[in-house]
C-alpha cells in the first residue's frame, strides 16, 4: 500500500490504463491521473466567497442566502403565443423571463421581408414593432419581473421598443430590471448575426450603454456572452479569453466616452456556456471571476467593489444535445446545470431534451425546469458555499485556464486589440481550428458521444416534437402590415430622417430610437435607415 507520492507513482505504473479512453478534457487538454496539494495555488488566489478575487463566488452567503434565478429561454410564433408561454412559466415557478427572438428579428429584417420567408417565428418570437413588444409582455408587471432579451445587432432598437412598451403600461425606465445581451463583438466572432460594420456596431452599443447608465439604474445593458463562442466550437479557454476580452473592450470604450468605470461596471453581466466536461466548466467560471476582478481593479482602477464582481447567467450546452436517443439529453443537461451551480452562477437556463430536433414541447420545458428545482432542493449542493473549493484538481484547472486566457490576451493585444483582432478574423480562426479538432476526435471515436458514436440504438422511434403552425407567419406579416396601415406615415418618415441625420454625427442615438418606437417605425425600417448612413457588413470566410 503506497504511503508516499513516489510509491503511488510506482504502483500506478504497474496498472495499465484503459485503452479505449483518451483522458483529455473536452477542450483537448491532458488530465493527469492524480492531483495533490502541490497543485494548489497560493491561499490568497482562492480566498473567500464575497471577497477579492472572488474565486469562490461573488457573494458571502451565495446560495444559502439566495438561490440562482431560474430563467428559462422562451419564444416562438407571434408575440401572443410567446406571451402565453411566459405566463405558463411564471405559473410553474420561474422567477425571471428570457426572450428568444426569431432569426429575422435578430438580423434586423421585418417579417414581411423576402429575406424572412420561412423563418418567421421558427426559432423564437417575431418582434417587428412596438405593438409586438406590448403584446409580448401583456399582463406582466415589468416593474416586478426581471426580463432578459437575447438580441444583439439590433439590441438598441429592441431596447427602445421595450422601454416605450413599459412606459405605455405605466412603468418608467428607471424601474425596469433585467438584461439585454447586446454583445456585438461576439456576433462577428461566432453567432454571425449582424446589421452594420464592426465600428458602427460598436458605436450603437456604446450609445445604448451610455444612455442606460444614466436612465436605467436597475438594467444590465450588456450580457457579455461566451455562450455562442462555445456553441461555435471553441475550447473552454477560448470561451473564457474571448468573452473577457470582449468585456474589457466594452469597458475601455465606455471609459473613452467619459464614463466613470464605477458608474456602469456594476451593471455589466456575463453569459457562459455549461458544457458536458464537469470539472473544466467549474474551473472556467472560477477563473473568469478572478480575472475580471483583477482587471477591473488593477487595469481600470475601479474603486467600487461591485465593479469587480462578475455576475453571470449560465445556459446548458445546446451543442451537446443529440438528436439520437434524445432522452439522454435530460442527463446531459442535469450534469451541465450542476456544473453551473457548483461554479457559482447567478441565473440558469436548462435546455430541454428535444431541442436538437425542434423548439421544446411544454413537457420538455417542464422537465428542464424541474431539473433545476431538484438540484436546488434535493441534492444538498446549496448547503455549503463552493463545496469544490480547495479541490486539487479543480484549483489546478482554474490556474491552467487563467494562464491560457492571459496568453490569448497577449496575442490579441499584439494585433491591436479585440476590435482589430475580429477584423483580422483571429478569434474566428482559433475557434474554427478547435471545432475541427473536436469533431475529428468524435468522428474517430476517441471522444465518446453516447448514442452517436457508441451505444447506438438500432430501432429508435421518433418522439413527438413541437411544430410551429405555418399560418403564424402569415398572421405576423398581416400584423406588420396592419401597423403600417394605421400609423402616421409622415411622422414615421420624419423620425427616420432624424435618425439618419443623427447617425451621421456623434450624438447619442437612443433618444431618437425611442422616438422611432413611439412613431411605430418597424425594426427593419430603422435598420435600413442606419444602413443608409453606415452601410452593411460582409464577412471574410474562415476555413
Amino acid at each position: 500500500m503506497p504511503t508516499t507520492f513516489e510509491e503511488w507513482q510506482e504502483a500506478y505504473g504497474l496498472s495499465p490504463e484503459r485503452a479505449d479512453a483518451e483522458f483529455l478534457t473536452l477542450s483537448g487538454e491532458e488530465v493527469r491521473p492524480l492531483y495533490t496539494e502541490a497543485d494548489l495555488p497560493e491561499r490568497d488566489q482562492i480566498g473567500l466567497p464575497g471577497a477579492f478575487p472572488f474565486t469562490r463566488g461573488v457573494y458571502p452567503s451565495m446560495y444559502r442566502g439566495r438561490l440562482w434565478t431560474v430563467r428559462q429561454f422562451a419564444g416562438f410564433g407571434t408575440a401572443e403565443e410567446t406571451n402565453e408561454r411566459f405566463h405558463y412559466l411564471l405559473d410553474h415557478g420561474q422567477t425571471g423571463l428570457s426572450t428568444a427572438f426569431d432569426m429575422p428579428s435578430l438580423m434586423g429584417h421585418d417579417s414581411d421581408s423576402p429575406l424572412s420567408l420561412g423563418e418567421v417565428g421558427r426559432e423564437g418570437t417575431a418582434v417587428d414593432t412596438l405593438d409586438d413588444m406590448q403584446d409580448l409582455f401583456a399582463g406582466i408587471d415589468l416593474g416586478e419581473v426581471s426580463v432578459s432579451m437575447t438580441i444583439n445587432a439590433p439590441a438598441a432598437i429592441a431596447m427602445a421598443f421595450y422601454v416605450v412598451a413599459a412606459e405605455k403600461s405605466g412603468v418608467p425606465a428607471d424601474r425596469l430590471g433585467g438584461t439585454i445581451q447586446a454583445d456585438i463583438l461576439k456576433e462577428y466572432i461566432a453567432q454571425k448575426e449582424w446589421c452594420f460594420p464592426v465600428d458602427a456596431g460598436m458605436r450603437l452599443l456604446g450609445d445604448m450603454v451610455q444612455w442606460c447608465s444614466a436612465e436605467m439604474p436597475r438594467w444590465h445593458p450588456i450580457s457579455i456572452s461566451g455562450y455562442h463562442i462555445r456553441e461555435a466550437g471553441s475550447t473552454a479557454a477560448q470561451e473564457l479569453a474571448f468573452t473577457l476580452k470582449d468585456g474589457l473592450t466594452y469597458v475601455e470604450q465606455a471609459v473613452e466616452r467619459g464614463l466613470d468605470v464605477d458608474d456602469f461596471a456594476p451593471r455589466l453581466s456575463f453569459f457562459f456556456n455549461a458544457q458536458i466536461d464537469f470539472f473544466e466548466e467549474i474551473a472556467k467560471y472560477r477563473a473568469a471571476r478572478r480575472i475580471w476582478a483583477r482587471e477591473l481593479k488593477e487595469t481600470f482602477g475601479a474603486k467600487n467593489p461591485k465593479s469587480w464582481l462578475m455576475r453571470f447567467h449560465t445556459q446548458t450546452a445546446g451543442v451537446s444535445l443529440t438528436a439520437q436517443q434524445p432522452l439522454n439529453n435530460i442527463t446531459r443537461t442535469a450534469i451541465e446545470a450542476l456544473a453551473g451551480v457548483l461554479g457559482g452562477t447567478q441565473s440558469l437556463h436548462t435546455n430541454s431534451y428535444d431541442e436538437a430536433l425542434a423548439l421544446p414541447t411544454e413537457e420538455a420545458v417542464r422537465i428542464a425546469l424541474r431539473t433545476q428545482q431538484v438540484i436546488a432542493h434535493e441534492t444538498g449542493v446549496t448547503n455549503t458555499i463552493d463545496p469544490l473549493g480547495g479541490s486539487y484538481f479543480v484549483e489546478s484547472l482554474t490556474d491552467q485556464l487563467e494562464a491560457q486566457a492571459y496568453d490569448y490576451f497577449r496575442r490579441i493585444d499584439e494585433l491591436g486589440g479585440m476590435v482589430q483582432a475580429v477584423k483580422e478574423n483571429y478569434p474566428q480562426r482559433e475557434i474554427a481550428d478547435a471545432s475541427y479538432e473536436l469533431q475529428h476526435r468524435i468522428d474517430a471515436g476517441s471522444r465518446v458521444v453516447v448514442g452517436v458514436n457508441r451505444f447506438q440504438h438500432v430501432d429508435e422511434q421518433p418522439i413527438e416534437i413541437l411544430r410551429i403552425d405555418p399560418a403564424l407567419e402569415r398572421k405576423q406579416i398581416d400584423r406588420v402590415k396592419a401597423v403600417r396601415g394605421r400609423r402616421d406615415s409622415a411622422a414615421v418618415e420624419q423620425v427616420l430622417a432624424q435618425l439618419r441625420a443623427a447617425a451621421a454625427t456623434d450624438q447619442n442615438l437612443m433618444p431618437v430610437l425611442l422616438d422611432c418606437a413611439r412613431a411605430h417605425a418597424t425594426e427593419g425600417e430603422i435598420v435600413h435607415a442606419l444602413q443608409d448612413v453606415w452601410g452593411d457588413y460582409t464577412e471574410t470566410p474562415v476555413f
